[in-house]
C-alpha cells in the first residue's frame, strides 16, 4: 500500500529520535551536530544494524522495491465475523504475503519496526474469487480493489447459546484456505458490549504522538500493555447477571485492518475476551496513531451491529482521546432505548484537560442515557453494578485485577 512509504518514513524518524535520545547520554568531545545530521546518522545506524545477517530485512527490501508485489494470492486474512439466527456476516482480505509471525519475546525495536513496516506494506490482491462454506450453504464473491471480500451466509442451526462457529473460506483452484471464527449471538443474551480499542483496551498513549509512535513501531503484541483490569471487566460483563458467557462483545476501532493480527494476538496473550473486531481501511491517510479526525466508519459499524440485533441493548465503552463520546451520543439518540450506559475512559485522569471539557460538553445530550467520564475499570464496574448489570462479587474481582495490572512495569519510559 502507498501508505506504507509515509508510515515508513514516520517510523524511521521515530527510530532515529530514540537512537538520538540514547546518544545524548554518551559524552562526546566532538563539535555539536545539526539535527538533520543526527537524524541521518541515526538512520544509517538503523540500516546497518538491521542489515547485519538479517535475511528477513533483505526480503522486506525486495518487497518494498517491488511495492505492489507479485499480484498472486498467497494468504487469506480471515477476520472474525458475527451472526444471529438469520445468517452470518464475514469479511476478510486476500494478500500476496502473510503478516509477520508473533515473536517469542518482546522482540528488539528493529524486529518490531520491520514487522510493522511489513504490515503496512501489505500487498493486497484484487479481483480474486473467494468461496465460503457453512454447512450446506455456499457463497462466492470477488475481492475489491483493496483485496477485501465480504459475504453473508444463512445459519444452519438454531442458536441455543452465544457461541463461536466456523466458516471455511478458500480460493477455488488453489490450496489456499482459512477459517473465520463467527460469533453467533443467542436471544438469551442480556445485553451486549461495544468497545473501542486504543486507550480503551490497549494502552496506546494516543494523546502523546511520540509515545504512541514508539509503541506502534517499536513494540509488538507481547510487549504492549492492556489498561488495568480490562480483561476481568470484560469477562464479567460477558457473564452479566446470569453468570454465563452469553453477552456478546464487539470491538470497534479506528485502527487499520493492517494491525488486525497484532490486535488479535494481543487480546489472546492478555486473556481479553474475544469478539468481532471491526477496524477501518487506512487508505491514504497517514498518521493514524495521531488520532485522525475522520471516525464516520465507527458510527456506521455501530449502526450495523444495532440493526443486526434489534432486540438487544448495549453498553458502549470508549475514551476521551478521540471522538467516542460524540459518536456514542449520536448512536444513543439514533437508537432510543437501545443503550444502557456510555463509559468514556479519561486518557489523562490526573489533569483537567481539553479532552475532559470535550466529553463534559456532550454529557447530558444523550436522551436519558447515562454517560460517565471514568477514571478506570473499577469505576465502570461499580456503575454497571449500580444499574443491575453486574453482581457485587465481580466488582471485587475487577478491583484485584486493577491493582495487579498497575503493579506491572510500564511499556515505555516516562
Amino acid at each position: 500500500m502507498r501508505i506504507a512509504w509515509l508510515l515508513g518514513l514516520a517510523g524511521v524518524a521515530v527510530v532515529a529520535s530514540v537512537l538520538a535520545r540514547s546518544a545524548k547520554t554518551r559524552p562526546s568531545m566532538a563539535a555539536p551536530l545539526s539535527g538533520a545530521t543526527r537524524i541521518s546518522q541515526a538512520g544509517a545506524r538503523f540500516r546497518d544494524a538491521a542489515a547485519r545477517g538479517d535475511a528477513h530485512f533483505d526480503r522486506l527490501k525486495f518487497r518494498a522495491s517491488a511495492h505492489f508485489g507479485t499480484g498472486r494470492p498467497a494468504y487469506l486474512a480471515a477476520y472474525r465475523g458475527f451472526a444471529d439466527a438469520s445468517g452470518c456476516e464475514i469479511m476478510g482480505r486476500v494478500l500476496a504475503d502473510p503478516p509477520p509471525g508473533l515473536p517469542a519475546t518482546g522482540g528488539s525495536p528493529w524486529r518490531n519496526f520491520r514487522d510493522q513496516w511489513a504490515r503496512f506494506e501489505s500487498d493486497e490482491v484484487p479481483g480474486v474469487t473467494v468461496e465460503a462454506r457453512l454447512g450446506d450453504a455456499v457463497a462466492t464473491t470477488v475481492t475489491d480493489a483493496e483485496g477485501y471480500y465480504r459475504l453473508r451466509l444463512p445459519m444452519q442451526a438454531p442458536l441455543a447459546h452465544t457461541e463461536w462457529r466456523s466458516v471455511e473460506v478458500s480460493i477455488p483452484g488453489s490450496d489456499i484456505v482459512a477459517t473465520h471464527a463467527v460469533l453467533a449471538v443467542s436471544d438469551r443474551a442480556e445485553f451486549g458490549i461495544i468497545s473501542d480499542i486504543d486507550d480503551t483496551v490497549l494502552d496506546s498513549k494516543i494523546v502523546d504522538w511520540k509515545a504512541s509512535a514508539r509503541l506502534t513501531f517499536l513494540h509488538n503484541a507481547r510487549s504492549r500493555k492492556p489498561l488495568p483490569g480490562v480483561a476481568q471487566l470484560y469477562r464479567s460483563l460477558q457473564r452479566g447477571r446470569s453468570g454465563d458467557a452469553i453477552n456478546p462483545l464487539f470491538y470497534v476501532s479506528s485502527s487499520p485492518w493492517n494491525l488486525y493480527d497484532l490486535i488479535e494476538s494481543f487480546m489472546t496473550i492478555n486473556e481479553i475476551p474475544p469478539g468481532p473486531i471491526l477496524l477501518r481501511d487506512l487508505g491514504i491517510e497517514p498518521g493514524y496513531f495521531i488520532s485522525p479526525k475522520g471516525h464516520a466508519h465507527k458510527l456506521e459499524n455501530l449502526r450495523r451491529i444495532f440493526a443486526h440485533y434489534p432486540e438487544l441493548r448495549w453498553l458502549l465503552v470508549g475514551d476521551s482521546g478521540q471522538a467516542d463520546a460524540e459518536i456514542y451520543a449520536a448512536a444513543a439518540s439514533e437508537f432510543p432505548g437501545r443503550v444502557h450506559a456510555i463509559y468514556i475512559r479519561d486518557v489523562d485522569p490526573d489533569n483537567h484537560s481539553p479532552f475532559d471539557r470535550g466529553v463534559d460538553s456532550i454529557i447530558g445530550r444523550t436522551s436519558g442515557v447515562p454517560m460517565l467520564r471514568v477514571r478506570d475499570s473499577e469505576s465502570i464496574a461499580e456503575h454497571a453494578r449500580s444499574i443491575g448489570l453486574l453482581p457485587a462479587a465481580d466488582v471485587a474481582a475487577i478491583e484485584r485485577d486493577v491493582a495487579r495490572d498497575k503493579a506491572a512495569p510500564p511499556q515505555v519510559a516516562p
